[in-house]
């Protein structure tokens, strides 16, 4: 099992905002709703310019360090395309 961890970054450069999940299921939701809670802000003026960005990490014990996360069977990296690509399976 992975250690995973969605990190946020609500201004671009400022550094990342980190919550560690238990699995994708609750990666794709916290990286939902933290697209979600900046595009309400944007919508309601609170932030009137940003540019943000919001990924998926995996801790890699072998070199004691968090680095991108891409699905080992697929490859991909992306989690909105790893959810497409699951769904399709079924």
């Amino acid at each position: 099992m992975k250690k995973l961890r969605v990190a946020h970054i609500p201004q671009v450069p400022m550094k990342a905002f980190h919550v560690e999940v238990k699995n994708l299921e609750e990666a794709k939701l916290i990286y939902d709703t933290l697209g979600s809670y900046d595009l309400f802000q944007f919508e309601n003026n609170i932030k009137p310019d940003y540019a943000n960005a919001t990924f998926i990490e995996e801790f890699d014990e072998e070199e004691n360090e968090w680095v991108s996360w891409f699905d080992d069977e697929t490859g991909i990296d992306d989690i909105n395309e790893y959810f497409e690509e699951i769904e399709g399976e079924s």
